[in-house]
């Protein structure tokens, strides 16, 4: 007799919003605004003055991000290099980007992306999460906001703070 396994109950998705609030903690970067694009395959970070250097662990790169949406804050990070992906920019070009991996915070779950550095600053928002770091874990939807950080949105707009 051949036995099937149990089917287990699939979870049902997380629905995010096209945009939400999101944490690198590993980095003590957030709340950031984040746009979550389908049409990406990875996500992206705004990064100034970017400088890859050789340590005794191997590659690293050192890069200035804003700490949190006031964007009056930016810090200084260290990250190992995970190496480099050509990415094609919202211009149609390509160019080569700096690809870093660290934690990231949404909606109270915490994992691993991969991340290029980029000049975001004419983009709206500091982050994209593309596809490669939603994969399995959320479906966006497309026209709500802030669906998994609707509190902290809540807070941030009490503080008199606009992201």
């Amino acid at each position: 007799m051949i036995t099937r396994p149990k089917k287990t109950a699939k979870k049902p998705p997380v629905i995010a919003g096209w945009r939400e609030l999101v944490h690198l903690p590993d980095l003590g970067i957030g709340p950031i605004i984040a746009k979550l694009d389908t049409g990406a395959r990875t996500a992206a970070l705004h990064a100034e003055n970017l400088e890859i250097y050789q340590s005794d662990e191997g590659k690293r790169i050192r890069f200035d991000a804003f700490v949190d949406d006031a964007v009056s804050h930016a810090k200084q990070c260290d990250l190992p290099l995970a190496g480099k992906r050509r990415i094609k920019n919202t211009g149609g070009g390509v160019e080569e980007r700096a690809l870093v991996k660290t934690r990231l915070s949404l909606g109270g779950k915490i994992w691993t992306v991969e991340i290029t550095l980029t000049d975001r600053a004419e983009m709206g928002v500091p982050m994209l999460l593309g596809r490669a770091t939603m994969r399995r874990r959320l479906v966006v939807h497309p026209s709500k906001t802030f669906v998994l950080s609707a509190d902290e949105r809540a807070e941030q707009k009490t503080k008199g703070r606009k992201p």
